[in-house]
């Protein structure tokens, strides 16, 4: 199964908010809510919807 997620376990993506660099430790999809969610390695207790994330260019 092919997944649309924007970002794979290992990639290091930026906090929209704040531009803080951050490490994608897991993702994972969400059915009741239709999104995407990742853990980060930096807060492993936090997890974050894909729209609060931006690849690093």
């Amino acid at each position: 199964m092919k997944h649309k997620n924007r970002f794979r376990d290992g990639e290091v993506v930026l906090l929209l908010e704040t531009g803080t660099p951050v490490t994608i430790d897991r993702w994972s999809y969400e059915p009741n809510m239709k999104r995407y969610t990742y853990s980060i390695v930096e807060e492993p207790s936090t997890f974050l919807f894909e729209e609060e994330l931006v690849p690093v260019e």
